[in-house]
């Protein structure tokens, strides 16, 4: 069981509270920590203020109380600035229209089941990683092995565990490893493999951070302990510095 500063952190907002719990348990069940559930949009925004580490918010249209989810979601979008997708049972061409002008990252249509559920979560989380709302509620929701990968959002990479996304701070990952169209990502607690070349990995890192050592690694600056003739020291690790970077590499260091 992976630590919860790790898991993708959630919040449920639905007024049914019978399919609430059962949402929170299929989470739950899925890798995923969900930090709060209301019932409704007023309960949500204060959940969202106390809790400043929920990554994505999951948003029931119709909901009790004077704000709806379309309204709530409009309030995120403003305030909060985090991803949402919508649960809805109603897909007539008001509520369409409505839930289009808030730009929702992905939506699942009741009923559902677990697999939906997974699906959507991982399409609003790279959609929101790409700035790319989801055009309509009433689209296919597809869901390519290409897209499965590795996202960027905010100070963490979000990385495919199993069957969800895990989130790790930038400052936790000691260096990037290629070797032939694979790439290893080891950090402080573990490592993750993608079929990835190394390159469209490094394009997502900032690079006051992250630097390219050798064909073969990237690491981050701030994981070096030492360095020793053509090596960086990084955790319990030696990195070589190729021969083409060594200069650049070195004077680098000199300056920090």
């Amino acid at each position: 069981m992976i630590g919860d500063i790790k898991k993708v952190h959630i919040l449920i907002v639905e007024d049914e509270a019978i399919l609430a719990q059962d949402i929170a348990g299929r989470l739950e069940h899925m890798g995923y920590a969900v930090k709060g559930i209301a019932n409704t949009a007023e309960k949500a925004l204060a959940l969202l203020s106390e809790h400043p580490d929920i990554d994505i918010a999951l948003l029931d249209i119709i909901l009790k109380g004077d704000l709806d989810g379309i309204e709530l979601a409009r309030t995120i979008n403003t305030v909060h600035h985090i991803p949402f997708l919508f649960l809805t049972s109603h897909a007539d061409q008001h509520f369409v229209e409505r839930a289009k002008s808030v730009n929702p990252y992905a939506y699942i249509l009741k009923p559902f089941n677990d697999r939906q559920v997974s699906v959507a979560i991982e399409l609003a989380l790279v959609n929101f990683s790409k700035k790319t709302p989801q055009k309509t509620i009433l689209a296919n929701q597809r869901f390519t092995k290409a897209q499965n990968q590795v996202l960027h959002l905010n100070d963490s990479l979000f990385l495919k565990k199993d069957h969800h996304f895990e989130r790790v701070p930038l400052k936790e990952i000691l260096f990037l490893e290629a070797e032939s169209n694979y790439t290893t990502i080891h950090t402080q607690s573990g490592r993750y493999v993608y079929s990835l070349v190394l390159k469209k990995i490094e394009a997502l890192l900032p690079t006051e951070l992250f630097v390219r050592i050798h064909r073969s690694f990237v690491i981050n600056i701030n994981a070096v302990s030492g360095f020793g003739g053509n090596l960086l020291f990084v955790g319990s690790e030696k990195i070589p510095v190729s021969k083409s970077h060594k200069e650049d590499v070195f004077n680098l260091f000199h300056k920090l």
